[in-house]
């Protein structure tokens, strides 16, 4: 999936001129917490955010530096903090240099950028001109959207080779030493693992495939240094309730 798929299309926006009070009442408003700025000609040229609104006057809680800091830091330096705390301007309050995406981006580097920067929203730009955000709650409602489509009904040739083809993209599955079976949604594994998480994540796999009503664990531990075995008894799992 890429950020087309997931992204909202009408974005809430704030002028370069528009008031503090202004963009604090429109996040409130519309319970978001972050609002793309945008000049006289609608180029993006920064996000206000309730971060950048954490430290203001009006609360009093600008940061407060001891003397010897204020001295080391200087007169340009605690100047600019003054007009991030006190400036009703928009413009002087947002972060600059933004982090941008594209419809194309996919969701794999959307999530990575989210987590290196510790964003909580992107845009997402085409050829220079804002098309739509992509915020953690759009992944959330992504996610949603997924596990509803779990739902739909599908043969049991079906669910068994997606089950196998998931566990052909992975690193932990022991494929040549199981044996997995699937009779009217039902999902028996069978066969060996050597780590007992191996189990759970192969439980989880099941899972995750559209039309499986239930699973049944007949799988055996082995330990890979003696050899020992032991027979797990049968558990059935169904999956998670929509």
């Amino acid at each position: 999936m890429n950020a087309a798929d997931i992204m909202t299309r009408q974005v809430l926006i704030v002028r370069t001129d528009s008031s503090v009070e202004t963009a604090a009442r429109l996040m409130l408003e519309h319970h978001i917490s972050g609002l793309p700025v945008v000049d006289e000609n609608g180029a993006l040229i920064g996000m206000l955010t309730e971060h950048d609104l954490l430290r203001r006057g009006e609360t009093g809680t600008e940061r407060q530096h001891p003397h010897w800091l204020e001295f080391l830091l200087g007169p340009g330096k605690l100047a600019a903090e003054y007009v991030q705390f006190h400036s009703r301007k928009v413009e002087q309050v947002m972060s600059k240099g933004v982090v941008s995406v594209t419809p194309s981006t996919p969701l794999t580097e959307v999530v990575e950028l989210m987590e290196k920067r510790k964003f909580k929203r992107l845009p997402v730009l085409e050829d220079g001109r804002l098309v739509g955000i992509i915020s953690r709650a759009n992944l959330l409602q992504s996610l949603i959207a997924s596990a509803s489509a779990n739902s739909v009904a599908v043969s049991d040739a079906e669910i068994l080779q997606q089950l196998q083809a998931e566990l052909a993209r992975t690193d932990w599955a022991p494929r040549a030493m199981l044996d997995l079976r699937v009779t009217d949604g039902i999902v028996e594994l069978h066969g060996t693992i050597t780590d007992e998480r191996q189990r759970t994540a192969l439980r989880v796999a099941a899972e995750n495939i559209r039309g499986v009503r239930q699973i049944r664990d007949y799988l055996l531990w082995a330990d890979p240094f003696s050899g020992i075995v032991a027979d797990m008894p049968d558990d059935d799992i169904k999956p998670p309730a929509p």
